[in-house]
């Protein structure tokens, strides 16, 4: 386990939470209602199949979760590192009292790296200039930096490459005999994980073992190696190393097909019927219209749209769950509002509408709107917007 953090000891149980409809809870018109205890059980599952340490990783406001209550949740659940993209990320946990260990991986080479180094936060380099901004940093504040050095393996995004990597870890080893720098780890991303049994990942493995060859004939000793994401913590043992660095699977998404490890989906998105309206056959609907009844039926207004994070790709597959049963979206998808087709169902206004949740009462998944709108889960639990308000359930601090 990291220093720093000891796994059960950050929250407790809500007994009484709860789940009452959107209507009347809060002025709010949609909200997203964050079941925690299932990130705490996610990141068990997690560590349960890969006997490894996990980080979780709570970038993007924790996938749109909330970045706090989600890394206490997952740092209950056993996760003894979390991972956030930038340093205003890492800084927000620290200034909401989290204590666990960080790594923070995206900065600007010429960004002030004192904050980051002064709260605690590992650093991730990929560049010479970035080490060389790390280890001014350093010098400045009087102290040792804490880095993790990625490199390329294959997918061509941050990294060093091959041909950079013996340069970037000839310095480090310099800067650590100098007492500026200690590389605590090294890492890189997978290109293709969530195919299982991919020979790019059986490459990328090999050239990450080779680079950590590499760095050791440097004289470095990294202790924490992590390669594995989501879908290879689960599906490919020779990714998993030190650590796993988990994101979508924490937050209750299956990362590999049809495969099911028995995770459960954390966010569940609530609005409700805020209009009614009985139409004949024939009636245009929304914008165009690209939708046009066949016979007639009833459409129910659901005030939540493309700016609250519903994609309007999805039009004409989408489907809600209201009034006992899925009904579809018809229309186009607006900016705040959406319309939905309940045929003959008893749906009254101000009725709950639950645009997706775990699936366990027949509701859509954020896999589903995904699939509908060509994307990924990660897409859709992260553009859920800031005028949706979060409610949790479960585990809190």
């Amino acid at each position: 386990m990291a220093p720093g953090h000891r796994a059960g000891t950050v929250s407790r149980v809500i007994s009484h939470a709860t789940t009452s409809p959107v209507a009347g809870t809060s002025a709010a018109l949609a909200e997203a209602v964050i079941d925690l205890g299932a990130i705490a059980a996610n990141v068990r599952t997690i560590g349960a199949v890969t006997r490894t340490d996990v980080m979780a990783v709570v970038k993007a406001d924790g996938f749109g979760h909330g970045a706090a209550a989600a890394a206490r949740a997952a740092l209950d659940g056993g996760a003894t590192w979390l991972g956030v993209t930038s340093s205003a990320e890492a800084l927000a946990l620290r200034a909401g009292g989290i204590t666990a260990p960080i790594l923070s991986w995206l900065h600007r080479p010429d960004e002030d790296f004192g904050p980051l180094l002064a709260a605690g936060v590992d650093v991730s380099v990929s560049t010479v200039p970035h080490l060389r901004s790390v280890a001014a940093a350093a010098a400045r504040c009087g102290q040792t930096a804490m880095v993790q050095l990625k490199v390329d393996t294959g997918l061509s995004r941050n990294g060093a490459r091959a041909d950079e990597w013996g340069d970037l870890v000839a310095l480090a080893r310099a800067y650590e005999t100098a007492g500026s720098v200690r590389v605590r780890g090294v890492w890189s991303h997978l290109q293709d994980a969530d195919q299982p049994g991919s020979p790019l990942v059986r490459r990328q493995v090999s050239a990450f073992r080779a680079a950590v060859r590499v760095a050791r004939a440097a004289g470095l000793d990294p202790v924490l190696l992590h390669l594995a994401n989501s879908a290879a913590a689960l599906t490919a043992p020779a990714t998993r190393f030190d650590i796993c660095r988990v994101g979508l699977a924490v937050y209750g998404v299956e990362p590999v097909g049809h495969a099911n490890f028995g995770l459960r989906p954390a966010m569940t998105l609530r609005s409700s019927v805020v209009n009614l309206k009985r139409v004949p056959a024939g009636t245009g609907v929304s914008y165009g219209p690209d939708h046009v009844t066949g016979a007639p039926t009833t459409l129910a207004l659901v005030p939540v749209g493309f700016a609250d994070g519903l994609p309007r790709s999805a039009e004409g597959r989408a489907e809600v769950l209201v009034g006992g049963g899925r009904c579809p979206v018809v229309g186009r998808i607006t900016m705040d509002q959406v319309v939905v087709d309940v045929g003959d169902r008893p749906v009254r206004l101000g009725d709950t509408v639950t645009l997706f949740g775990p699936g366990t009462a027949g509701e859509p998944t954020a896999a589903d709107w995904a699939r509908w709108a060509g994307t990924n889960p990660n897409d859709i639990l992260t553009g859920i917007g800031a005028r949706v308000a979060r409610r949790y359930t479960g585990v809190t601090a």
